[in-house]
């Protein structure tokens, strides 16, 4: 059996001040959501994570409560330090952006209904968007290890698409309606193929 190239390059963080300067560089390279950022820097740059697994963590940092970069923070930290760890990473996300944050909303509070302000957020709302767009189609290819399967799991994205961009349905009854039917459809999936 040879071994997977992925895995045997995979790295960890050095220690708990590692982690809080990594988080900390995250953080302040995102603006509106750093999924592009963080999927570059954790699993290309820094191989803490696989893409199967990150595509694993942020998911079930999608669906706990908060966001989701602080949630995975939070995931990564305990895994290799355990609680410190958690705390570290979470300080490292969260202390330098939250001073920077308050200090630039006390400096432009005079400016920041002007419109020249407005049209600034509005074209780093459309790159943000781009960056998600682009990481998403990136993170497609970690379907074909998915127990859905690639088709299933590009349909099941498609009509929540459909039904949120285009419909304009709820996002509350979207993901009541579909989410029940793909946890579903996974775990006939995973019965058919015997896996826990």
């Amino acid at each position: 059996m040879t071994p997977n190239p992925t895995a045997a390059a995979k790295q960890a963080p050095r220690n708990k001040t590692d982690l809080f300067v990594s988080f900390t560089l995250l953080a302040l390279q995102g603006f509106g959501g750093v999924l592009a950022v963080v999927q570059r820097e954790l699993v290309e740059k820094k191989k803490w994570l696989t893409l199967d697994e990150f595509v694993e963590d942020w998911a079930v940092a999608q669906i706990l409560p908060g966001p989701n970069v602080v949630n995975l923070s939070l995931m990564i930290g305990g895994r290799q330090f355990g609680l410190p760890g958690a705390l570290a990473a979470l300080a490292g996300i969260l202390t330098v952006p939250t001073v920077l944050v308050l200090i630039l909303a006390a400096a432009v509070a005079n400016v920041a209904d002007t419109a020249v302000a407005q049209g600034m957020l509005r074209g780093m709302g459309a790159v943000s968007a781009g960056l998600i767009a682009a990481t998403g189609i990136k993170l497609m290819t970690s379907l074909k290890n998915n127990p859905v399967g690639r088709y299933a799991g590009l349909a099941i994205a498609g009509v929540t698409f459909i039904a949120i961009a285009w419909l304009r349905l709820p996002l509350a009854w979207v993901l009541l309606s579909l989410g029940p039917l793909s946890c579903l459809w996974a775990w006939h999936c995973l019965d058919v193929r015997g896996q826990p």
